[in-house]
């Protein structure tokens, strides 16, 4: 099979889009599948982690003329297409006839049932990755690995042949986390048991963060001190995870550096299972680390960090598996509760059980039963 993966990244939409669909194309590629991906060069794009995979990179051409958002009925994300989406959709079309796609596989948000519609090549299949369901597919297959979706969200958006995969059965966490799970849980186990504390803290705000939600985090983490107290002791380990493409990546080294805490600043990593599961807690975004953290039962302090995460922020901690901070400035009332340490581990162990860190072999195997179908 091949498969054509349309996403972008940059400082407005974030690199989580395409990370994910790396995810998927690395498991695939296992499987003896080959991917291409096919976006736009905008700042903060991510070809260089594509290419560095192994992944085959198609560089589309600039669109020139009036934005999607001019059209009537343009989906709510369609300023994330800076361009008309006709142009895009034959650009992608040319690229998926040109590699000989089996599959086009779409994860964007700014695209809808129009443009797949313009963009897929006859006979080839087409798989959607949404978070939303705010606008209409012509899809396949749907996968939506979000706590609390149901299927009967989308209703009227997707043919009745689409097959839907939906909720954190089909969370896309790399097989690492998978491999690194039962240790993850044992040593958290363990840690409850002997009612140890907070140790070590990760804060992982996205490739972008354009808020600087990371430097505000580590700010709040210093501040926190209840009366009576010194707050966090000064040698509690804070690694704060960032993109090379991050705004505010120069301020936060210079925090970090300044910080009464043992604060470090690490870049593009490729270890981020390990640091998952060697951390008692994190803060972070209720993006796609979100499903990798609970594959780890990795207690989080969970911030919206744009408005569609909300949903998914709202879910978790409704499940019990993270604390919901609305702002940075809410942190340190978080980590109060969680500076309980049966607080820690109940929150761990609610996150363990929503997702199983299998749900990218399950999508994957969906995507060949599919391709299995229309030969």
């Amino acid at each position: 099979m091949i498969a054509c993966f349309r996403a972008d990244a940059s400082l407005a939409i974030g690199s989580g889009h395409v990370m994910r669909c790396l995810a998927l194309a690395d498991e695939l590629r296992e499987r003896g599948h080959r991917c291409v991906f096919v976006g736009h060069e905008l700042e903060g794009q991510r070809f260089d982690v594509v290419r560095a995979r192994g992944h085959e990179q198609v560089v589309l051409p600039a669109l020139e003329g009036a934005p999607y958002g001019a059209d009537e009925g343009a989906p709510p994300h369609a300023a994330w297409l800076a361009g008309p989406w006709r142009q895009d959709a034959a650009a992608t079309r040319a690229a998926a006839e040109a590699a000989g796609a089996d599959l086009l596989v779409l994860d964007h948000y700014g695209l809808d049932a129009r443009w797949q519609a313009a963009a897929r090549p006859a006979g080839v299949g087409l798989m959607v990755l949404d978070d939303l369901a705010d606008r209409p597919h012509g899809a396949d297959l749907l996968l939506d690995q979000n706590l609390g979706r149901a299927a009967a969200d989308y209703d009227g958006l997707v043919p009745e042949s689409c097959r839907l995969l939906v909720g954190p059965t089909y969370a896309m966490v790399a097989p690492r986390f998978g491999e690194l799970r039962a240790a993850s849980l044992e040593r958290r186990s363990a840690q409850a048991e002997r009612a140890a504390g907070i140790g070590s803290i990760l804060i992982s705000m996205g490739g972008v963060d354009a808020g600087d939600a990371s430097g505000a985090s580590l700010a709040a983490l210093e501040a926190w001190a209840p009366p009576g107290t010194a707050g966090l002791p000064d040698a509690t380990r804070v690694t704060i995870v960032m993109g090379a493409h991050a705004p505010h990546l120069a301020r936060v080294r210079e925090r970090a550096a300044a910080s009464r805490l043992a604060a470090e600043v690490v870049v593009d990593v490729r270890d981020m299972a390990e640091r998952m599961a060697a951390a008692d807690l994190a803060l972070g975004g209720a993006g796609g680390t979100a499903w990798e953290r609970c594959a780890l039962g990795l207690p989080t302090i969970v911030l919206v960090l744009a408005p569609n995460q909300a949903p998914g922020a709202r879910a978790l901690e409704q499940a019990g598996a993270a604390i919901l901070a609305d702002s940075p400035a809410e942190v340190g009332a978080c980590l109060a509760t969680l500076s309980d340490p049966a607080r820690l581990a109940q929150v761990g162990r609610a996150a363990a059980a929503a997702v199983d860190g299998r749900g990218l072999a399950r999508a994957c195997d969906a995507m060949e039963q599919l391709m299995e179908h229309r030969v």
